[in-house]
């Protein structure tokens, strides 16, 4: 009997003994397994919302707005010139000379002929006082007293079209110096000093620094967003600085050659950095269009309802986001909102996610 009773208490406590121990291993494996176990293997995609309709971009040169063929108002033989190409010239300044001597004998001719005028009309107005008071005295004919009073309206017409002679040469010798009437840039001369040139023949071309735009040929299919969209320009040599353009002109036919639209944009805040010439990248948008995001078709899930995007964060955490779908493509879709510029989305294998597990990003997936 007591030999049983020793035997029982020994089975219990061994009993008890290997319980505690099967415990502690089952404990201590699931420890291993949690550390061991990693996260679900999963590609993700970077939501980025862009303008649904994409951006075209051209090619155009910087030009200026107003460029002046300017000329002598006379004809005669080039004296000098006195600017080059890519000179600046400000307001007034001379460009070229022609020889004066012609012009200022047309001058001294005009004067001589305006004296002699001023003579016969006095002479002429004598006559006529002395008619005009003949006359009142009884002493005269009407026909005498007439043909005072119309040689004296002659005198006095010689008299103003001399004295307009007079200012005409004065101002043909002021024409023979050409001058800049804006500030600007010579971007041609097309005279040589000895050349004869006529009056308004082209002489010196002259591009104005008041305002500058970029020249562009726009293609048919885009003429409508040229002129309905909005446009910057920037520019080759410093890509980072933007500048607004504004539609100035477009031409109304298509080149025969190109087919394609002259249109020039107007740059209402370049600066000294905008060079006429230099090569420009014009960008076309549309004026108002929604944004949108396309990411891989398989990235989205849905079971009877929203559809919706796995939403990864930096702990390996995962949400369910329902998403607006803009549209549907062939490997992709397109969503007008619902997650947030920027936001990583499980990419592929969302219908083997549970939300309660954690997930590890990684590049490429390996079997």
């Amino acid at each position: 009997m007591f030999a049983r009773s020793v035997f029982s208490s020994y089975y219990r406590l061994l009993t008890g003994a290997l319980l505690a121990f099967a415990v502690f291993v089952l404990a201590g494996c699931n420890e291993v397994a949690e550390t061991a176990a990693p996260g679900r293997p999963v590609l993700v995609a970077t939501v980025h919302y862009a303008a649904e309709t994409p951006e075209r971009s051209f090619v155009g040169t910087i030009r200026p707005r107003i460029e002046t063929d300017m000329g002598f108002r006379v004809p005669g033989k080039v004296a000098r010139r006195l600017v080059e190409v890519g000179q600046t010239v400000d307001v007034g300044q001379p460009l070229a000379t022609l020889d004066e001597v012609d012009l200022k004998l047309q001058a001294e001719q005009a004067e001589a002929e305006f004296r002699a005028a001023t003579g016969v009309l006095a002479q002429a107005s004598a006559s006529e006082q002395r008619a005009k008071d003949l006359r009142a005295k009884g002493w005269t004919t009407d026909a005498q007293m007439d043909q005072s009073r119309a040689a004296a309206d002659e005198a006095r017409a010689r008299f103003n079209r001399a004295e307009r002679q007079v200012e005409l040469t004065k101002n043909s010798l002021s024409y023979a110096t050409l001058v800049a009437d804006t500030r600007g840039v010579v971007t041609a001369t097309l005279i040589e000093p000895g050349q004869v040139v006529a009056a308004g023949q082209t002489a010196v071309r002259v591009a104005r620094f008041a305002e500058k735009e970029a020249v562009v040929a726009i293609p048919e299919t885009l003429v409508g967003r040229a002129k309905s969209g909005t446009a910057s320009v920037t520019l080759w040599s410093d890509s980072e600085k933007k500048y607004a353009a504004k539609l100035r002109e477009i031409a109304p036919s298509a080149d025969p050659a190109t087919r394609t639209y002259l249109a020039k944009f107007s740059l209402p805040e370049a600066d000294d950095k905008v060079s006429l010439g230099m090569t420009a990248t014009l960008t076309l948008a549309d004026a108002a269009t929604e944004r949108v995001a396309k990411l891989p078709l398989s990235a989205l899930f849905s079971q009877g309802s929203n559809p919706s995007l796995y939403i990864v964060d930096d702990s390996g955490a995962i949400a369910l986001k329902p998403v607006v779908v803009k549209s549907y493509e062939s490997n992709s879709v397109v969503i007008a909102g619902g997650v947030n510029e920027g936001a990583k989305v499980v990419a592929l294998g969302v219908q083997k996610l549970d939300p309660a597990q954690k997930v590890r990003v990684v590049s490429s997936l390996s079997f």
